[in-house]
Formats: C-alpha cells, sequence, structure tokens
C-alpha cells in the first residue's frame, strides 16, 4: 500500500530538500516538504486556533468552535487533527460521560504563538489601509474595464 509519507514522490521530495544546502529546508524550491508546512501554518484556521489557545491553555471542542466564528465541526475536527498530526497540539480525552476531550498547544506548537501574534496584529492594524487599498484598486480596474 503506497501513502503519502512511503510514496517514492514524498521519498523524492524529501532527498532532493534535504541533499541541497546542506540538510537545510528551501521553502522556495517546489519539492521541499517545508511548503507543506507552511501552507498548513497559514491556512484558514491553524492561526486562530493557535490564538485562542495561546490565550486559553486549554480548550475543549466547543469552546474552540465558540471562540473561532464561522468555522464548521468538520473542518475544525480536520484542522486540529492535521495540528497534532505535525506536533502543534495535543489531544488529551478523559473518560467520563460523555468523554471530556481537551485541546492544548504542545512545545512546538507554542513556538507558533509570538509569529503568529506578530501576523494577527499586523493585520488587525492594517486592516484599514488594506481595505482602502482595495477600494482604490477596484474603482481604478472598473473605470480601465478590467472587471
Amino acid at each position: 500500500m503506497t501513502t503519502p509519507l512511503t510514496s517514492p514522490t514524498h521519498e523524492t521530495a524529501v532527498s532532493t530538500c534535504t541533499q541541497q544546502d546542506d540538510l537545510r529546508a528551501n521553502i522556495l524550491t517546489s519539492a521541499c516538504p517545508s511548503r507543506t508546512v507552511m501552507r498548513h501554518l497559514t491556512d484558514r484556521w491553524t492561526p486562530l486556533i493557535v490564538a485562542v489557545l495561546s490565550e486559553q491553555p486549554v480548550a475543549r471542542f466547543g469552546e474552540l468552535k465558540v471562540s473561532i466564528q464561522g468555522v464548521s465541526p468538520k473542518v475544525l475536527t480536520q484542522t486540529l487533527r492535521s495540528m497534532e498530526r505535525d506536533g502543534l497540539v495535543e489531544r488529551r480525552v478523559t473518560a467520563s460521560i460523555p468523554p471530556r476531550v481537551d485541546y492544548e498547544l504542545t512545545t512546538l506548537g507554542m513556538t507558533l504563538i509570538e509569529p503568529m501574534s506578530a501576523l494577527r496584529h499586523w493585520a488587525q492594524d492594517n486592516m484599514q489601509a488594506v481595505l482602502e487599498a482595495r477600494e482604490r484598486y477596484d474603482a481604478t480596474a472598473l473605470e480601465n474595464g478590467d472587471v
């Protein structure tokens, strides 16, 4: 059985990336696995999960769902599983009725707090300037018939 972790393509991608630059990752190289890491970190929901867990170190699924408006239970589950697989969150099940499931950032996941926080603050601080730039662009595109 071939899986993403054992496929020849994956093995080639890993060796291509790690053989260059004396075993350093290079995100600009198409075959480097660091691209999948970057894609995962910059998806729609991971930064928001990191933000919630940085302010509330242990959270239940329902608490995450309430805190992150707009995420469906299915997508939240998928994102948490992916983050768990990458070693960013720990999922802890406590035997009870119903079972209690808590999520928290791992040591590796905690290293994301500072850069994700900086990105979050940049987005919040520059939101108005970006919205104004969009309006100018859209107005110019409309005038030029580029829409």
